[in-house]
């Protein structure tokens, strides 16, 4: 008998990459073989590994397929078959430093690397079926916390476990839940922000499309030990699959009796609803996430009083992230113990990166606090694809900043990356190699920031709108040397003077890419050289007479006519009507390469 069982990855990036016709396929394959009764198909949320999609994990073996299509099914069925040989080629994850194919998830860096905890279960459960998570004993902590612990019990395991929340700010979990925890008030209320809004963030969403009872269970525990009896988990609408796989397992868990009335006997009632988000990127701050489920526009308030003393409805309340409230339930199974045993001295647990840009293996990452950003970058991650040279990293999202890589041994931690000048965020790590134009980031960043500005206080609505004008006049050659100096000093203003986390962190990614990589913006001020040639206005295009052919392929594809010259005579581009869009550069035939792209007045050192 094999007794094995395929796990094939539906979360959103791998259905969008046709994973549900991969599992019907891998079905029907099977029970041609007759293999159906000994070799199961199982539908998972996401394995992490997003980049290698759809992804297919044969247990107890853990061999690995990826990039699945459906024209590979047949050959997979017969490999996994008892008298089957494992495929030589075809959909093999392909180790991007040797080239090697690798056969087993063991043996693969990006995953045996990592220490997967709040992650554990994901890619490994049928999210839509709470049997599962009932037979591996997790609820058993929801039972042990509510009749066999106190609430000041368990704010003491909390606390000693040393839980600080992962949804960017690093306040310690246990401090947020006693205050509120003091508040006398017959009505209080538990919120879970899973609005992640940070451009390239997508770990909140794979819990939930993943294993979305370690949400909900961490809920339950969390309300037991403040004294609420409601909870609302805010997920932007944006997350289709997410809402879905929430919706199911909280349904599944007050069928159960997880939720609802007196659980588990313990006299405790906690009922959850999903309030879905317009994806608002201010709505990841508290009050303003507050102010929309009460159903007015998200708009920050200023504090005190804090959520925990007048929160929603005016009544106290808690507001954590998946994160936070996904590692409660181990804390409790497991011990304060064990989990203060990872991490740092300060900085307890894991962290849980979104891996991308340009990096080998994208996708998600969770490693003990204090691990290196190289490690995660140059070994989980794989280096920069093609051996291209390292530019910058930026942690925290849009509210993060730029690193160089004289700070690749910086401790990935809220302490060490807050004194970089970075931050954790919600989770964002976006690489970035020479082709990068690290003053074009800023004002990515920047411009981001000020189209999700609320409005509500002038040093976020009209600081971030100053700051970009300067970068746009910057980017287009039209800066000033001084511009350096006002954009430092506009962005410590803003940091000190906004009213919530938005505007004091908006000028994150300018403040430090002006501190460790001011060349660049001196080389846009003072040489008009963009050295990643990303800049349009700081770019030309000329044709090289000595490789030019006239095939007038240059000329028909122009679209301003900005290139003369009759066939098979030598053509020239006129730069005052060049709209620096790269259509000639691109249509140039590779033999002749007679296109040349420049920075500065002529042809510029790299």
């Amino acid at each position: 008998m094999s007794n094995k069982t395929c796990l094939i990855c539906q979360g959103t990036g791998c259905v969008s990459a046709g994973s549900k016709e991969i599992h019907a396929s891998l079905e029907n394959e099977l029970e041609k073989l007759e293999l159906s009764d000994d070799i199961k198909v199982k539908r998972t949320g996401c394995h992490g590994f997003c980049e290698q999609g759809p992804l297919v994990v044969v247990e107890p073996e853990g061999e690995f397929f990826s990039g699945v299509q459906v024209k590979d099914v047949p050959d997979i069925a017969r490999s996994i078959s008892p008298e089957g040989e494992p495929l030589k080629d075809g959909p093999l994850y392909k180790d991007p430093t040797t080239g090697e194919s690798i056969h087993h998830y063991r043996d693969i860096v990006f995953y045996n690397r990592q220490q997967r905890t709040v992650l554990k279960n994901c890619g490994n459960i049928d999210p839509e079926d709470i049997e599962e998570i009932i037979s591996k004993g997790d609820y058993e902590s929801v039972k042990k916390a509510l009749t066999e612990m106190s609430p000041d019990q368990i704010l003491e395991e909390v606390k000693s476990s040393g839980l600080r929340g992962l949804g960017g700010a690093g306040f310690p979990t246990w401090r947020k839940w006693q205050f509120c925890k003091d508040q006398k008030n017959d009505t209080k209320y538990l919120i879970c922000n899973a609005d992640e809004g940070d451009p390239g963030a997508f770990q909140d969403r794979s819990i939930l499309e993943g294993d979305p009872h370690a949400l909900i269970m961490g809920m339950i525990i969390a309300g037991y030990t403040i004294g609420a009896t409601k909870g609302y988990v805010y997920v932007r609408a944006e997350y289709p699959l997410a809402v879905k796989r929430l919706n199911i397992a909280i349904a599944q868990a007050k069928e159960k009796g997880f939720l609802g009335e007196n659980i588990f006997n313990s006299k405790y009632s906690f009922d959850l609803d999903i309030f879905e988000g317009a994806g608002a990127f201010v709505c990841g701050e508290e009050t303003a996430l507050i102010s929309s489920i009460e159903g007015n526009r998200g708009m920050p308030r200023p504090r005190p009083p804090f959520p925990a003393q007048s929160g929603l409805w005016g009544k106290p309340s808690i507001i954590n992230n998946v994160k936070t409230y996904s590692s409660i339930h181990w804390i409790i199974s497991k011990g304060s113990d064990w989990f203060s045993g990872i991490g740092t001295e300060t900085c307890k647990g894991t962290a849980i990166f979104s891996l991308t840009g340009k990096v080998s293996n994208s996708g998600i990452v969770e490693v003990p606090m204090g691990t290196t950003l190289r490690e995660i970058i140059f070994e989980i991650g794989g280096g920069i694809p093609g051996g291209k040279p390292f530019r910058a990293v930026q942690t925290g999202g849009p509210s993060g900043g730029c690193l160089p890589a004289d700070m690749l041994d910086t401790p990935v931690d809220f302490d060490s990356l807050n004194a970089a000048g970075s931050m954790m965020g919600s989770g964002g790590m976006v690489v970035m190699d020479d082709e990068t134009c690290i003053v074009d980031l800023a004002r990515y960043f920047v411009d981001f920031g000020t189209k999700e500005s609320c409005g509500e206080c002038a040093p976020c609505r009209l600081g971030t709108k100053q700051m970009l004008k300067i970068l746009e006049d910057i980017v287009e050659g039209k800066g000033k040397i001084e511009d350096l100096d006002l954009l430092e000093d506009l962005g410590k203003g803003i940091k000190a003077g906004s009213l919530c986390g938005l505007g004091q962190t908006a000028p994150n990614p300018i403040l430090t890419t002006i501190k460790y990589f001011r060349k660049e913006y001196e080389e846009h001020i003072i040489d008009k050289k963009c050295r990643a040639k990303v800049c349009k206005e700081l770019i030309n295009f000329d044709i090289l007479p000595d490789k030019c052919t006239g095939c007038h392929i240059c000329f028909k594809a122009c679209p301003v006519d900005a290139i003369s010259g009759d066939p098979k005579q030598i053509h020239e581009i006129d730069q005052e009507l060049c709209i620096k869009c790269g259509l000639c550069l691109e249509k140039c035939p590779s033999k002749f390469n007679a296109i040349e792209k420049y920075v500065g007045s002529k042809v510029m050192e790299e």
